[in-house]
């Protein structure tokens, strides 16, 4: 499961791309109980949204015209720029090369030979997120793509991660990840193969956050009253939970889960 030791290689950063960050501020404060806390005009709509005075997640306003709403995962890093170069060796491309954050650290983002976005995060005076995995909170995250196969390859080469293809059904496998040197309860994510019915629908590869909810069914209905549109209804997963897909009211994918002994 995620923690804030953030391990390299784990997640450690999240953040929301918006045409409208005022409305995104409002819809997922009002799904989550969090609050916003801007960091200024100069800031052009960035802030954080926080629980309980903890970082969950960033908010800034779509870097590029042209650029879809989406979130986007930092993965960590000892470095930055020894990391841009093993995403140029495996075959990503760098969309914007290391650059210092004030004090807070050093970033970088790119996207994986199929077509995923991500980023890396080098830690300073900021480490990470100040809570994962409770409810409300990041929990896991999740890479749909158009070829898991090289995704993998990719992931593998880049950031050293550990897999375990696990069966979900009959026709579906599962790559639960996990950084260098840890162990199964380190997991932090997924890979999946994207469903040729959703690349037909112009679905494209991508990485999924999902946020601990207490009852994924009761999250699902107040997002579609904030205007969001449901994309996988409320599913039991065998072991893992019960959770939803959804896109926000622009359109950026997440997902919710209960998860399995969450409650407990």
């Amino acid at each position: 499961m995620l923690t804030t030791a953030y391990r390299p290689g784990a997640p450690v950063w999240l953040e929301l791309s918006s045409p409208d960050t005022r409305a995104s501020a409002d819809f997922y404060t009002a799904l989550f109980g969090w609050t916003f806390d801007s960091a200024g005009p100069e800031a052009g709509g960035y802030g954080f949204f926080k629980l309980d005075g903890r970082t969950v997640a960033a908010l800034g306003p779509l870097p590029e015209e042209g650029t879809l709403p989406s979130w986007t995962v930092y993965f960590a890093t000892l470095d930055a720029d020894r990391t841009t170069g093993l995403v140029d060796q495996a075959g990503g491309r760098v969309r914007f090369t290391p650059f210092d954050v004030f004090t807070a650290g050093r970033m970088a983002g790119y996207t994986d030979p199929t077509g995923a976005d991500f980023a890396v995060w080098q830690p300073h005076d900021t480490r990470g997120l100040g809570v994962v995995t409770q409810p409300g909170s990041l929990c896991w995250t999740e890479c749909h793509s158009i070829d898991a196969e090289r995704a993998k390859s990719f992931y593998r080469a880049v950031f050293g991660w550990q897999e375990r293809d696990v069966p979900i059904g009959e026709a579906l496998l599962y790559t639960v990840l996990t950084p260098a040197g840890g162990g199964t309860d380190d997991a932090h994510g997924g890979l999946v193969q994207l469903d040729p019915r959703h690349t037909a629908r112009g679905t494209s590869s991508h990485w999924l956050p999902y946020f601990e909810v207490p009852d994924a069914d009761a999250a699902l209905a107040t997002a579609e009253k904030l205007g969001a549109t449901v994309s996988l209804p409320a599913t039991d997963v065998h072991g893992v939970g019960r959770l939803a897909r959804l896109l926000d009211r622009h359109r950026a994918p997440f997902a919710v889960i209960t998860s399995t002994g969450s409650g407990e």
